[in-house]
């Protein structure tokens, strides 16, 4: 595997490795620095947690990092995310994370790449370093994620994170309902819509979403969601007592989820912060040694004989 720009392209097998790699990093047995390596983080959208999350995992594992925003990239003088790429390349940068807001352009961009490039988020795409950070946390309390019932509550139809995360579940065979104000539904991901009521009531995981009023045409107002869709102190009673509470971040409180409940018992919120720089490494250092490609190659042979 040379890049990593969506979950739709991972096998459930590449997850797994994935995890067990991050494992092994937080546990101390697998921390291999890949020294005199240039990282390039290119930021076009705004960003705080996955931004520096990248940061903190490639200084940790020797890198030298350069970092990139819309102000002082030349995409802003007309030159092509592609092209950028290629001048990286060109001057030694072996990899690049990539937050920007067009669908589908890392795809076309990495093709004749030799360097790895990482989706760091595309528009309304994917975010796929966000799903696997949450799967990373959600293994950590549910061993297996057969059978797992996990609601992904919210902003639907504009989360780049809850297409990843009803991917990557599915994989591994949970079973993923949502919930949603209509206009906010999305039939190409899922047409299992449940209440907020409901999912509380049946969820092992309730993976809340914030509310993009940045990629609304009409901006509308919040009015009642909190008490129809989101996760009241009365809700979180009613969450069976081993359930957790995911969010990726930034939280408007009192809008998704009553401030308190941020801190609460059952809330891993902090925690998934804490486990993207594990994840995050264990991507970092998979791509550029190759480990995915060479591991599953032996899987195969030892399979197929």
């Amino acid at each position: 595997m040379q890049h990593l720009l969506s979950m739709n392209e991972l096998t459930k097998q590449e997850i797994e490795h994935l995890m067990e790699t991050a494992r092994r990093i937080e546990s101390g047995k697998r921390m291999l620095e890949v020294p005199c390596t240039f990282a390039s983080n290119i930021f076009l959208e705004p960003s705080t947690r996955t931004k520096n999350s990248f940061y903190i995992a490639e200084k940790r594992l020797g890198m030298d990092v350069l970092d990139l925003n819309g102000a002082d990239s030349s995409v802003t003088k007309g030159e092509t995310l592609e092209d950028t790429l290629k001048t990286l390349q060109a001057i030694g940068v072996q990899l690049a994370v990539v937050r920007q807001p067009e669908v589908g352009v890392l795809q076309q961009a990495a093709k004749g790449l030799s360097l790895s490039i990482i989706n760091a988020g595309d528009g309304t795409g994917e975010h796929p370093t966000q799903s696997l950070l949450d799967l990373y946390t959600i293994s950590k309390e549910h061993p297996s994620f057969e059978g797992l019932r996990v609601t992904i509550a919210g902003d639907i139809k504009h989360s780049r994170v809850a297409r990843s995360n009803a991917c990557a579940l599915k994989k591994l065979g949970a079973k993923v309902s949502f919930v949603a104000p209509v206009p906010w539904q999305d039939e190409s991901i899922s047409t299992d819509y449940i209440t907020m009521d409901e999912a509380c009531a049946q969820s092992d995981v309730v993976m809340l979403l914030r509310i993009q009023h940045e990629r609304h045409v009409i901006s509308g107002q919040q009015g009642d969601y909190l008490q129809e869709f989101g996760l009241t102190k009365e809700r979180e009673q009613r969450m069976k007592d081993d359930a957790i509470i995911l969010h990726p971040a930034p939280v408007n409180r009192g809008i998704e989820i009553e401030s308190s409940l941020v801190e609460c018992r059952k809330s891993r919120i902090f925690d998934q912060m804490a486990n993207g720089v594990v994840m995050r490494m264990a991507i970092i250092q998979t791509l550029l040694k190759g480990e995915i490609a060479n591991e599953y190659k032996n899987y195969q042979q030892q399979t197929i004989g």
